[in-house]
């Protein structure tokens, strides 16, 4: 009974002290993880998406008028008179005072001159322009997304510079308090490092609170609360030589590619289809229509009767609707060339930051590296001075902080990188979510 009680109460405590993990443990995110939640998420494209369904539903009305038209109508009426004629003399009904009647008729357009056919397919270029906007709206999302991530990887490694500076500094101090104890140097010396100290804690906090205004964005990008933990992978720090391309080469591939520049084409193709539905109003519409109307009246001699019209019609005159239609279309396009050359000069420009600062940034990357490791030998040797009483605290501090910097700047330089990489990515036209999944 004894020992039932000790495995009982033993169990107990396994279970007592293990972790609840899903509230401790926060899920790690992967750049290609948050992609794809923002891209589900992110209510501009689920507006979009929206658009595209309208323009669709613009599609099958367009689609309408090409197919028949089917009309079928049923009546029941009743006069206050019946029906009559006078032959001399007499007065001979001639239909019910109280009748049923039905009628039935099919119409199809057998032609005319491409009129509903170039609306359809204008239409049709319309939804594309629509898709190509989500994928516009798409990407955009995905780059700021993108900053926001690198961001955030940047403060955290903001936090752990100033942490390490933090761990510098009062390793310094002891030094400083243990040689003050000896009487090696003076008061001043043992002050100087304690406001440093005072100094770089304050920085610290300042830093720790500014990753954590990064986490908020973070969240607020993926529509989570504001508060929830954020557990990031970091990139590879060295940045990658893959992309080494020439400038003309990419200007090209941006023409080709950017969703922009698609829409742009795709709405010209609309607008030319168009004009040609609309100069199809100038020609005759030939159409056949078959029919078939009954009306109750025992004093006809059918009253169901078949019919088939082969007919044409033609707008004679419309106030120069049609002109002034095809018109508003050419300066329409004309404005559209405008755009797309204004376009395309933007995109360039576009193109050449984002690859001057990539380059930037990748040499920055070089030189920081090596500062990084000349401060950290400039520490050690400082403070190796120091310590056998032949160098000043003033000469440590300095050290201290030089490495700080060169430490900042080293991953504002990997980060920076990171970046104009995307951004390159994002002017060249490629799908962020593609290139980084």
């Amino acid at each position: 009974m004894r020992s039932a009680s000790v495995f009982l109460i033993f169990f107990l405590f396994l279970i007592l002290s293990v972790p609840d993990v899903s509230v401790a443990h926060a899920d790690v995110l992967t750049l290609s993880d948050g992609l794809r939640l923002v891209i589900e998420e992110n209510r501009l494209i689920k507006i979009t998406h929206r658009e595209e369904a309208v323009s669709e539903a613009d599609t099958l009305l367009a689609k309408a008028r090409m197919l028949p038209n089917i009309k079928t109508s049923l009546d029941q009426t009743f006069l206050a008179y019946q029906p009559g004629a006078i032959f001399g003399n007499q007065s001979v009904p001639t239909a019910e005072k109280s009748f049923f009647s039905y009628s039935l008729s099919i119409q199809q357009t057998l032609y005319d001159f491409r009129g509903n056919a170039s609306r359809y397919e204008a239409s049709r270029m319309i939804l594309d322009t629509k898709r190509l906007d989500t994928k516009r709206i798409r990407n955009i999302v995905s780059l700021d997304f993108t900053f926001i991530y690198f961001d955030l990887l940047e403060s955290g490694k903001m936090v752990l510079v100033a942490e390490r500076e933090v761990e510098r500094l009062e390793a310094h101090l002891r030094d400083a308090k243990n040689l003050y104890k000896e009487g090696v140097i003076t008061k001043n010396d043992l002050l100087q490092a304690e406001v440093k100290l005072s100094d770089a804690r304050q920085r610290l906090v300042s830093i720790k609170n500014l990753r954590e205004i990064h986490a908020s964005r973070f969240n607020n990008a993926l529509a989570r609360p504001l508060k929830t933990d954020v557990k990031v992978m970091d990139v590879n720090e060295t940045p990658s030589d893959s992309i080494e391309m020439d400038m003309e080469k990419t200007w090209e591939i941006s023409e080709k590619q950017r969703p922009e520049i698609q829409i742009v084409d795709a709405t010209l193709k609309s607008l030319n289809l168009e004009g040609a539905s609309k100069k199809s109003e100038y020609y005759p519409r030939f159409f056949v229509q078959g029919a078939y109307d009954y009306t109750e009246n025992r004093y006809q001699l059918h009253e169901g009767n078949w019919s088939l019209t082969l007919g044409m019609d033609i707008n004679i005159f419309s106030g120069g609707s049609t002109m002034a239609g095809i018109l508003k279309i050419e300066q329409q396009k004309l404005k559209l060339f405008e755009q797309k050359s204004k376009l395309i000069d933007e995109i360039k420009l576009e193109v050449e930051k984002y690859m001057l600062d990539l380059k930037a940034a990748k040499e920055r990357v070089a030189v920081t590296r090596d500062a990084v490791q000349q401060a950290e030998e400039n520490l050690r040797i400082n403070r190796l001075r120091y310590e056998e009483g032949i160098g000043t605290a003033t000469e440590v501090l300095d050290a201290v902080t030089l490495l700080t910097v060169a430490e900042a700047n080293y991953y504002r330089s990997i980060y920076d990188f990171r970046k104009a990489e995307a951004g390159l990515m994002y002017s060249m036209g490629k799908d962020l979510w593609e290139v980084y999944k």
